[in-house]
């Protein structure tokens, strides 16, 4: 998750950024909406410092869920499509301050979070969100549930579900860890020095482990392979990122450069596909069609699209939403690919909106 840090108003910082303001392109192509956090004229948003998004996940038919860290953390669910456009917040959890992931089953959300007494879990059953909204709600969010007691010496880094939503695998600084969705009991499964995200690829998860190679942990079998594969020629000594193609399983992961890479079980990591005009790159994810998009650069966030068969890494600017009222957005927390290929970019600010992209049709990657 990207750190927010206090810029002083009159600092040479801050009148960089305004520079860098005053010479900004926003988005070039496609369609950004801000979304926020609620039923827009029914009913209120996430409180102004418990809203930064640093969660995303989306179930098999397309809701999109996630998480908030500020001075409470909350979950929410949310809907586009349809007679829908609403974001149910359910609930906030005192004991919170971060969330750090988000994971669906078929009946279930459980949210990864820290607070002063360490990691904890919460679950949900997922909230009746794929209906119309007519008039009314007609329904009230489901019920937060603690799973245990909060753990001190345990702080969550990061989490990732399996496609058929059985299984979260995820880090903390310390192990590896596999939390069953359904039944919602957790298990260590080995030690690994976590750091940044895990992503499940087409047959296991992986992560970073140190700053030369990724750790590979299949579920079937229930084995950690240590060091699995190397990482490619590049700067390493950051948190690693992952965005994954839902048709083929491959992943794709940029070093602390803005370098872009892909990678596959059967051949490992491909070499460079190409740059990002910024770096580091905080959040990618992957259209229908191949496309990689994401957001790079501190401070000012810059998008950029790749097309992997090509290699060509566009930038298309800050990202700016006209539709009903003027908003530009600058820190993204998290991305997941919506339910007919829209992207969904989780916005780790203040007064923190869903941002809903919708790519140029183009010729595919």
């Amino acid at each position: 998750m990207q750190k927010k840090k206090k810029i002083d108003v009159n600092s040479p910082e801050a009148h960089a950024i305004l520079e860098e303001i005053s010479r900004t392109t926003f988005t070039r192509e496609g369609l950004m909406i801000a979304f926020p956090t609620c039923l827009p004229g029914q009913t209120l948003p996430i409180v102004h410092d418990e809203c930064r998004i640093t969660a995303l996940s989306v179930t098999s038919d397309g809701m999109i869920y996630g998480g908030t860290s500020g001075k409470r953390a909350h979950v929410f669910g949310a809907n586009f499509h349809g007679l829908s456009g609403f974001v149910m917040d359910l609930g906030a959890i005192e004991e919170a301050a971060e969330c750090v992931a988000v994971c669906c089953s078929k009946s279930k959300v459980a949210a990864f979070l820290n607070g002063p007494k360490g990691g904890g879990i919460y679950t949900s059953p997922l909230a009746p969100l794929n209906q119309d909204m007519i008039q009314e709600w007609g329904f009230g969010p489901p019920k937060l549930t603690p799973v245990g007691s909060w753990n001190p010496n345990s702080r969550f880094v990061h989490a990732a579900a399996d496609p058929g939503g059985k299984l979260a695998v995820g880090v903390t600084a310390t192990n590896l860890f596999v939390f069953d969705l359904e039944s919602s009991t957790l298990s260590m499964a080995g030690e690994v020095p976590g750091s940044g995200r895990v992503a499940f690829a087409s047959r296991g998860f992986v992560g970073k482990d140190g700053d030369g190679h990724i750790w590979h942990y299949d579920q079937q079998s229930k084995s950690l392979r240590r060091r699995a594969y190397a990482l490619p020629r590049g700067l390493w000594n950051h948190p690693i990122i992952w965005a994954r193609d839902p048709r083929s399983g491959r992943l794709y992961t940029a070093d602390a450069e803005g370098t872009l890479f892909s990678f596959d079980e059967p051949t490992g990591f491909s070499g460079p596909l190409g740059r990002t005009r910024l770096a580091p790159v905080y959040v990618m994810a992957v259209t229908g069609d191949g496309r990689l998009f994401g957001f790079c650069g501190d401070g000012i966030a810059k998008m950029f699209t790749c097309a992997p068969t090509t290699g060509t890494v566009t930038d298309l600017g800050v990202a700016a939403s006209v539709i009903e009222r003027r908003r530009y957005g600058y820190v993204f927390g998290d991305a997941v690919t919506g339910r007919d290929g829209e992207i969904v970019f989780g916005e780790n600010d203040n007064g923190g909106h869903l941002w809903l992209y919708f790519p140029k049709i183009g010729t595919g990657a």
